[in-house]
Order: structure tokens, then sequence, then C-alpha cells
């Protein structure tokens, strides 16, 4: 293997199921139940904090401390898609062929 490690979105959402159920987060008992509501709403709450970012400022003020967010939001999402049976490789991809004929109105 090279110096870089790439993996596609099935093994990055093994991985962060792996890292869920080792918190116990899946367990029937568990106080952070992993419910689509739950993780939607945890999805909204991070982007939020990747929204503060750029409160009063236009450029990026701590480049690591977005990326975490940016991870947040994305494991977020990995996670809500898994758990609601939808293949979130095969949406964008579908998403993409919608929006390559779509047009948006200048602002």
């Amino acid at each position: 293997m090279g110096p870089f490690l790439i993996m596609d979105l099935k093994e990055l959402e093994a991985k962060m199921h792996q890292f869920v159920a080792s918190k116990g987060w899946y367990d029937a008992d568990s106080k952070k139940e992993q419910s689509p509501k739950n993780l939607a709403i945890s999805l909204a709450l991070e982007a939020g904090e990747v929204l503060e970012h750029f409160q009063w400022v236009d450029e990026v003020r701590d480049k690591s401390e977005l990326a975490g967010e940016l991870a947040d939001v994305a494991l977020y999402l990995l996670q809500l898609a898994s758990v609601t049976g939808i293949d979130l490789e095969q949406a964008i991809l579908d998403k993409l062929d919608v929006n390559r004929d779509r047009e948006w109105p200048d602002p």
C-alpha cells in the first residue's frame, strides 16, 4: 500500500458503524438512540457549527477546527443515509444527473 489510504463511501460507512457500535450507541438501552430523527437533528447541529466558523468573517479562521466540523457533518450524513437504507453514493450520482440539466436563476 502506498502513502495514501483511499476509502470509498462504503468503507467509511463501515468504519463509522464500527465506531458507533464500539460506543454502545446502537444498544437498545442507549441514551443516544441512533434514530433517523436524532441523526437528522445532529446533522443540522453540526452544520450549524460549520457556519460558526464564518460568523462575522469571510475566511477560514482555523482550518483544523473546520475540518473536524466538516468530518462530523459527513459522519452524520453517512450514518443517516445508512440507517434509512439510502445508498448515498447512488443518491449523489442521481442528483448530479438531475442537476446536469437544471438551471438556477442569477441572484
